[in-house]
């Protein structure tokens, strides 16, 4: 395939996806859901202003935000969802004053059809938009005011001390005194009353709410819309189109990339010399051997607050670990070990492909080691320090939790670790820069691999476009950059090159098959990938076009997963082609596990809940977390562990490994990960839709629901495979620090 019109193609794609969402960002800022200055009641009391609930937002940022159930569907899956939890309790506390007012009798005594009238008023009365945009003022009824009052005293008890409701806080996995104040925790509730108007009311000359009537809750009239499932459908029909399409490619030009180099009957890399930065990446290595044995450590912790609450096989964890902690440094130390080890293998690389050390790279890769060190500690104790209420408001969002799933770390850690990331960069460019002057058959792919580190580096800024009071709507856009882009698309890309680089200097691939092999995919996949983006945002406060958007694009981010049985297979020949290869055998068969889990966990997974109408029933239930573990693992995971042993089998070529410590690694992981997945988070997940879809998701996601004999029993069995997965990082981790010590060697 012709190179310039990849590069064309290439470039094409990114202006104009880029160029859209900017502009449907611009929307979002416009038409997200407006903060009133003042709520007051009809006869003019006020009840709150619109600086309490921008601090109210900071402080459920601070006892953990997202890490302690969810709001808008995005969090946690152990608390509820404090939006579709108090929209419910709002409507019932309102039905039954209209039942007692109009029929002296609680709601549920009545008929069907008084009940019906009943639900006609309560939507008349929750559904209007009685917001004035001249005044910024929010007007609601006397009744309002009273279910707001009703509601927020519930959560003062659940967030602070309240005796009757321990079981519940027990089944929610928050300690008591989470709050600790009673300014703050008004200031809290405030926040979450917003956040809910924002799910029921309609927007101004719309029948649709703020958040396009998510949750579902049929007493308020939160039904799906009609574009709801005409953008399934349409995205069912993209998906078959990318499909065809790219099953025309494979069928048509797929032999020209299989085209075979002339491989050696030796290894070509035996008499490389490791220059000294080369070595210096090794202690990278293990530390993400040591963050991941930790990471997993918090994963099990986290899971087991699922079924024990507060507690550790009756041991009083959560006073020193709470829930939200737990799930915090499970999910910070997941991203700080797979960047670390992509980042360790970059710096690898670099020298190794230019030929060159630059002057002081070994003083480079020892300072930004130091670095990373100071951001993965600093930020994991900063976060401990602001749940447990140590901090003030702006302290905590400089220094403690930002309270936002994957950026939890504060303000000051992020911007440090943004700074690392380009003293990363120009490590990596200088080093390449010899190379990128010599027109030679890797020029094209030395230069898409400089692209990749260069988005390494800039878009973790995107982390940095909201702050301490950023509107939630806002605030989640940008997240969404970090997360969808950076995370799941930068990181891709660069991955995707460093493996063609990997196999081009072991003259496995041919460069020029390597460069279009790498330039298509990255064409493919960024074109639905970038846009795709706002599939996360169908329900946070967006207008309708990005639910389209959404629904579109982030259809095709599949189709390329679907073919992902040919990487397998092609990597699985490679693994043979020569007896010297056998040597790269663990590394290369980590790769074929991540095409296995982009097929399942990427694709499978993450087609289930992608359609529009799936995810209006399936947001924030544990259908999310199977997507996101075997996508963030199975993938991201599992290319790191395969980067990070092609590193260390070339740092010593001479070395034979000891197969059986790695291959109990490869498979008690994968085993163990599939086991998890399919005999306790999935069904957990399905039985969570079903209730969703009948009672909303309020119910679904309710301990009366999750506590039943039949939920309880799913939850434990999540520890079988916990389990295996466990024993097989405990094996990795042998097989790493062995590799050093000598027992991972056959002497």
């Amino acid at each position: 395939m012709n190179t310039k019109k990849l590069w064309i193609g290439f470039t094409l794609v990114m202006v104009i996806s880029f160029g859209v969402l900017g502009y449907y960002g611009r929307e979002i800022y416009r038409q997200a859901p407006p903060i009133p200055e003042k709520v007051v009641t009809s006869n003019g009391t006020v009840l709150f202003t619109g600086q309490n609930i921008r601090d109210g937002q900071n402080i459920w940022q601070s006892m953990g935000g997202q890490e302690v159930g969810t709001i808008w569907g995005h969090g946690a899956y152990q608390a509820p969802d404090w939006t579709a939890d108090w929209l419910h309790k709002e409507a019932v506390y309102l039905l039954n004053r209209f039942a007692q007012i109009e029929f002296s009798c609680d709601y549920k005594d009545l008929n069907e059809e008084e009940q019906a009238m009943l639900q006609v008023r309560l939507q008349k009365e929750m559904r209007t938009n009685s917001y004035d945009k001249h005044t910024q003022t929010l007007h609601i009824s006397a009744l309002r005011a009273e279910a707001i009052k009703a509601v927020s005293s519930h959560y003062a008890g659940l967030f602070m001390d309240d005796e009757k409701l321990a079981d519940l806080r027990e089944a929610y996995a928050i300690p008591a005194n989470s709050i600790k104040d009673k300014d703050r925790m008004f200031k809290m509730n405030t926040f979450f009353f917003w956040a809910t108007w924002a799910t029921v009311t309609e927007r101004p000359g719309q029948e649709v709410t703020y958040t396009n009537n998510w949750p579902a809750e049929k007493l308020v009239g939160n039904v799906p819309t009609g574009s709801l499932h005409l953008w399934t459908g349409f995205s069912v029909i993209i998906l078959l189109l990318g499909i065809g399409l790219l099953a025309w490619y494979y069928a048509t030009r797929r032999e020209e990339h299989e085209e075979g180099a002339n491989v050696p009957a030796v290894n070509p890399l035996s008499g490389i010399k490791q220059t000294p930065s080369m070595k210096a990446t090794l202690k990278y290595f293990w530390v993400v051997t040591a963050l991941i044995l930790v990471q997993i450590m918090m994963g099990v912790i986290t899971a087991h607050y699922g079924v024990e609450g507060n507690g550790f096989y009756g041991l009083p964890l959560a006073d020193i670990l709470p829930y939200s902690i737990s799930r915090t440094w499970h999910i910070q130390l997941a991203i700080f070990w797979i960047a670390t080890s992509w980042l360790a293998t970059g710096l690898f690389i670099a020298p190794a492909v230019s030929g060159k050390e630059p002057k002081f790279q070994k003083l480079g890769v020892d300072i930004l080691f130091v670095a990373l060190l100071v951001i993965v500690l600093g930020s994991l104790a900063g976060q401990w320090m602001g749940i447990m209420q140590k901090l003030g408001l702006s302290e905590n969002f400089w220094f403690g939790h930002q309270g936002y799933e994957y950026v939890d770390l504060g303000r000051f850690w992020q911007i440090f670790l943004f700074l690392g990331l380009f003293i990363w960069l120009f490590l990596m460019g200088r080093a390449l820069l010899p190379a990128l002057k010599e027109h030679n058959e890797n020029r094209h792919l030395l230069w898409m691999f400089l692209i990749a580190s260069i988005a390494i580096a800039a878009f973790y800024g995107a982390g940095l476009m909201w702050g301490q009071q950023t509107h939630l709507a806002i605030a989640e856009y940008w997240r969404w950059w970090v997360v969808h882009l950076w995370v799941e698309g930068f990181f891709e890309v660069f991955a995707t090159v460093a493996i063609a680089f990997l196999f081009v200097r072991m003259q496995l691939l041919k460069a020029s098959v390597a460069t279009s092999s790498v330039l298509f995919s990255t064409i493919i996949f960024l074109s639905g990938g970038i846009l795709g983006t706002f599939h996360h945002l169908y329900f946070s406060g967006t207008p309708t076009s990005v639910l389209a958007l959404g629904a579109t694009f982030s259809a095709l981010e599949v189709a390329p997963l679907v073919f992902m049985g040919f990487e397998a297979y092609h990597n699985l020949k490679l693994s043979r082609v020569k007896e010297w290869v056998s040597a790269y055998k663990w590394p290369i068969y980590f790769f074929i596990a991540v095409a296995f889990w982009n097929l399942l966990g990427a694709g499978i997974f993450g087609f289930l809940i992608n359609p529009p109408i799936a995810l209006y029933y399936m947001q924030g239930l544990n259908t999310t977390p199977v997507h996101g573990h075997t996508a963030m693992f199975g993938v991201y995971g599992f290319l790191g562990i395969g980067l990070m042993l092609f590193v260390l089998r070339d740092m010593d070529i001479t070395l034979k490994w000891k197969e059986k410590p790695i291959k109990i690694a490869f498979w008690a992981m994968n085993i163990g990960l599939l086991l998890m997945v399919l005999i306790s988070v999935l069904p957990v997940g399905l039985a969570q839709t079903v209730a969703s879809v009948k009672y909303g998701l309020w119910y679904a996601r309710s301990a009366e629901f999750l506590g039943t004999p039949a939920m309880e029993t799913l939850r434990w069995l999540r520890a079988i495979g916990d389990t295996i997965f466990a024993i097989g990082a405990v094996y990795l981790a042998y097989f790493i620090f062995g590799l050093k010590g000598g027992w991972s060697l056959t002497k």
